[in-house]
């Protein structure tokens, strides 16, 4: 089975939601973690705009880098610029992937513009997951 790490900057958004959508489309073919090289916590926003599409990243965790130092992942995914930049060195064969999605947390305007903000995110997100599932799975 392969396995997967989604690294981000704070482990709240944009590598929770690749989690999820990493988890269901690959089904049983990928064990799927995810991490920051700081920790924020999953961002309230962030599992509202996963539950608009049926996938449920309300009991993830936001985890460090280091908790994961000692797993030899097949890919690595980095979805920010600073992430893939400031990523400690660690010992792994994975083949490296990265996207620089923009950051929902950084959202503004009103409510419904923060929202809309998010669901454009989420959708490029779920676009990404679901070619790298079909290529690389």
């Amino acid at each position: 089975m392969k396995k997967i790490l989604i690294l981000c900057t704070g482990n709240s958004c944009r590598s929770q939601i690749a989690e999820g959508y990493l988890r269901h489309f690959s089904g049983n073919k990928a064990l799927i973690y995810s991490a920051g090289i700081e920790t924020h916590g999953v961002n309230p926003r962030a599992i509202e705009t996963m539950k608009q599409d049926d996938i449920d990243v309300s009991t993830h965790t936001s985890n460090h880098i280091e908790e994961y130092m000692a797993i030899d992942f097949d890919f690595l995914i980095t979805v920010c610029d600073n992430a893939k930049e400031s990523c400690p060195f660690f010992l792994t064969q994975a083949i490296k992937f990265h996207y620089n999605f923009p950051d929902p947390a950084k959202a503004t305007g009103t409510e419904t513009e923060i929202q809309a903000q998010f669901a454009e995110v989420r959708n490029m997100i779920k676009d990404y997951c679901q070619n790298f599932v079909h290529k690389n799975l």
